[in-house]
């Protein structure tokens, strides 16, 4: 895995269910916006409508450790790695403030699509400044 990207999460009110605790699904939306914010949006909307080519969720495997309550600003630690010529491999962490475990682990797998929802090689203008940025 590569370097350890941070993205601050506000948990609101709507996030929760009942109890007051984050419902599970919600933390696919936040990993969605972490893995945007290493990427880039500006690079991804360019990247859609120049080449045509996006990226979809191959897989995802959640484990939940700990419940994550409302009113907290959470860290989401973000790596990533890649599987070949058309896939990478995220392994992101929800962190509560102060906590010794992250609260919830995500491992996702991400492939390069067409607009036909063709495989297709990861582009060298997403490659590149994640691999730089890595260093």
């Amino acid at each position: 895995m590569s370097k350890v990207y941070h993205h601050p999460v506000q948990i609101y009110y709507e996030d929760t269910d009942h109890s007051g605790v984050v419902y599970h699904p919600n933390f696919l939306k936040y990993f969605e916006r972490a893995r945007e914010h290493v990427i880039d949006s500006d690079r991804l909307a360019k990247l859609w409508n120049d080449k045509g080519l996006g990226f979809a969720v191959y897989k995802a495997n959640l484990t939940f450790q700990d419940g994550v309550e409302f009113a907290e600003i959470c860290d989401i630690r973000t790596s990533f790695s890649l599987d070949g010529k058309y896939k990478t491999l995220w392994r992101q962490e929800v962190w509560r403030p102060n906590a010794s475990k992250p609260a919830v682990i995500g491992d996702i797998e991400m492939v390069c699509l067409d607009k036909e929802k063709r495989l297709h090689p990861i582009p060298d203008e997403i490659l590149i400044p994640l691999t730089l940025s890595s260093c």
